[in-house]
C-alpha cells in the first residue's frame, strides 16, 4: 500500500516549551501519531512522565551550552532529529503597555527579556538541533509567530516586536537551509490567533465565563466569533511536517478564525 502523504509515524520531534498548554498538547498529539517526541522545558517537572513515546528533558533555550548537552542526549536516545517545533516563548508585564500607561513607562529590561525568550529562544535551539537536519539532508522546522507580528496590537509591544522577528527569521532560515544544506529542509511558522490559556485567561475572560473588554475586542475582530482551542493548531502542524507540504517553505500560516483577514469595517 502506498504511504499516505500525511503519515508522520516513525519520525523524531524535538519540542521546546513543551511544559506549556499548546506545545505540551502538540507533544501528546504527535506521540499519538507514532512520532518519538523529545519534550524540552525549563522546568523538568513539567515534562516528566508525559506518557508513551515522549521523553522529557530539562532545557534552557537561552543557554547554548545547555542546548548542546541536551542535543547530545537526544541524539544518543533517538539517533536523529526530523522535526523541531520552537514552542518556547512568553510575555512579561513590564514589556506591555496597559491602558493606564504609555510608551514612556515601558520597562526596557523586561522588554529585552521578552525579545530574548521569543526570538533568541527560537534561534538558539535551531542553531543546535538543525545540525542533525543538515547532516541528514532533510528535516522540518516550525516556529511560532502571532497575530501581533503583522498587526501591532495595543499593549503587547515586546511580544509583538519579537514575533515580527520570528516571521523574518522563518523566511531567512527557509532560504538558508534549502540553498546551503538541502532543499529537503523546510522552515515554516504558524501564527495562532487567540486561544485561551492559563497565561491569558484573566485578560480575555471573566471568572463567570464571559468576556472581558479585551476579550470582546478580540471576538469582534474574529469572523468565527470565538476563541480557538489548542487542538485546532494540531492539524496545521501535522500538515506542515508531513510530505503533503513538501513544497512549502518560508510560509507563515495563520490559524486564527479569520482575525488576520478582518479589517473591522
Amino acid at each position: 500500500m502506498e504511504k499516505s502523504l500525511f503519515d508522520i509515524s516513525g519520525k523524531v520531534a524535538v519540542i521546546t516549551g513543551a511544559g506549556g498548554v499548546l506545545a505540551g498538547g502538540l507533544a501528546h498529539y504527535l506521540a499519538g501519531q507514532g512520532v518519538q517526541v523529545a519534550a524540552l522545558d525549563l522546568r523538568a517537572a513539567a515534562v516528566t512522565d508525559m506518557g508513551e513515546n515522549i521523553a522529557g528533558f530539562a532545557c534552557n533555550v537561552l543557554d547554548k551550552d545547555n542546548l548542546e548537552q541536551v542535543y547530545e542526549q537526544v541524539m544518543s536516545k533517538f539517533g536523529r532529529v526530523d522535526i523541531l517545533l520552537n514552542g518556547a516563548g512568553g510575555n512579561m508585564p513590564g514589556a506591555t503597555i496597559p491602558p493606564d500607561s504609555n510608551i514612556f513607562d515601558l520597562k526596557i529590561e523586561d522588554y529585552s527579556k521578552v525579545l530574548d525568550l521569543n526570538l533568541k529562544g527560537t534561534l538558539l535551539p535551531t542553531m543546535v538541533f538543525a545540525r542533525a537536519m543538515a547532516e541528514q539532508q532533510q528535516g522540518v522546522i516550525i516556529n511560532f509567530s502571532s497575530m501581533a507580528a503583522t498587526q501591532p496590537l495595543t499593549r503587547v509591544l515586546g511580544y509583538g516586536n519579537a514575533k515580527a522577528g520570528i516571521d523574518n527569521l522563518t523566511r531567512f532560515l527557509a532560504t538558508e537551509m534549502a540553498t546551503k544544506f538541502s532543499p529537503e529542509i523546510r522552515v515554516n511558522a504558524i501564527a495562532p490567533g487567540f486561544f485561551v490559556t492559563n497565561q491569558n485567561r484573566a485578560l480575555l475572560t471573566t471568572p463567570e465565563g464571559g468576556y472581558t473588554e479585551r476579550g470582546n475586542d478580540v471576538i469582534r475582530k474574529t469572523p468565527m466569533r470565538r476563541f480557538g482551542t489548542p487542538d485546532e493548531v494540531f492539524g496545521c502542524i501535522h500538515y506542515l511536517i508531513s510530505d503533503a507540504a513538501s513544497f512549502v517553505t518560508g510560509a507563515v500560516i495563520p490559524v486564527d478564525g479569520g482575525f488576520s483577514a478582518f479589517s473591522g469595517v
